[in-house]
């Protein structure tokens, strides 16, 4: 069984995988098909897809049961001792909140050189 995943993609792809799977939601495609035809419908969808995303999950032998393939997607898979997880983009904090002042506090220094300023 496979699951296909899409977003922001042309509706000509998504009619034509329409031949092959069943459209169970708006991008969300299920299916029962041969290894053969998995690798061509995913073929398909990387050559058609243009700047939409796509991820592709499929049942496979092995610990976590399935594998999957990634088409411009935020989240990247990662193996990590043989287990595939999807690596989630770090956001970045803010070193230091707006108007304040590098080095330390008032309270910060009198507790670390004893009340005498550095």
């Amino acid at each position: 069984m496979i699951v296909l995943v899409l977003s922001a993609c042309p509706a000509g792809l998504r009619g034509d995988l329409t031949k092959w799977l069943y459209e169970v939601s708006a991008g969300v495609f299920v299916g029962k098909v041969s290894a053969r035809i998995r690798e061509h419908l995913w073929e398909r969808v990387l050559d058609t897809s243009g700047s939409g995303r796509a991820i592709l999950v499929w049942n496979a032998k092995g610990e976590q049961g399935l594998k999957f393939c990634v088409k411009d997607h935020h989240w990247d898979p990662v193996d990590l001792d043989g287990l595939t997880l999807m690596k989630r983009p770090s956001r970045k904090k803010p070193t230091s909140a707006p108007g304040l002042k590098p080095g330390w506090s008032k309270a910060g220094a009198r507790r670390r050189f004893g009340g005498r300023k550095p």
